[in-house]
């Protein structure tokens, strides 16, 4: 997982970015397929709220099990 101070600057929001995307990671790893993946956070990321950033994880989720032929 990769936060860039750049786009985050404060610990605590990149902190909250990493809960966020690893409890979103722990309840969809079921439905994902054995590989490994690699998360790194863009540009405005910090300005969503929870909700937002877990609707776009699942968005993302989706889409990678589909390319990954699940």
């Amino acid at each position: 997982m990769a936060i860039p101070k750049k786009h985050i600057k404060r610990a605590v929001g990149r902190n909250r970015i990493r809960r966020i995307v690893r409890e979103n990671f722990r309840h969809q790893q079921h439905d994902l397929p054995a590989i490994d993946i690699v998360v790194i956070a863009k540009a405005g990321i910090a300005d969503l709220s929870n909700q937002e950033i877990n609707k776009v994880l699942d968005k993302l989720w989706r889409k990678l099990v589909q390319r990954c032929g699940g």
